[in-house]
């Protein structure tokens, strides 16, 4: 079953940077895609599967977005034609509701556009 058809919610591509903290230490990367539960980065540090991280996510024109999320899946292989970078799922764990808002606006308002060129 290809992946579109097992998310319970639509995506939204967008690129845009995040900061990931792991104890004192901070990396950077970007989203792939959004949703009302979570999203998609690639960086070139993989997360371990299962464990909470702090993240700050920085969407243009919007002040940024800070969340705890879960890693709940890793594209170890990599997601660039060097193989240096790593794609990885985020689920929520923490969102504020004025943040969750946003992202469903964000995807409501793509949708819309969507269906209007379709």
């Amino acid at each position: 079953m290809p992946d579109n058809e097992r998310r319970k919610h639509p995506r939204y591509e967008v690129r845009w940077p995040v900061t990931v903290f792991i104890g004192d230490e901070k990396f950077t990367g970007e989203t792939i895609n959004i949703s009302i539960d979570g999203f998609s980065i690639c960086c070139e540090t993989p997360l371990h599967i299962d464990q909470d991280y702090r993240i700050l996510i920085q969407p243009p024109d919007h002040p940024i977005i800070n969340i705890t999320g879960k890693a709940i899946w890793s594209n170890l292989y990599g997601v660039d034609e060097k193989n240096t970078t790593v794609g990885m799922g985020i689920c929520f764990v923490e969102i504020s509701k004025n943040n969750r808002d946003f992202f469903n606006d964000i995807i409501s308002t793509h949708l819309k556009l969507s269906n209007k060129t379709t």
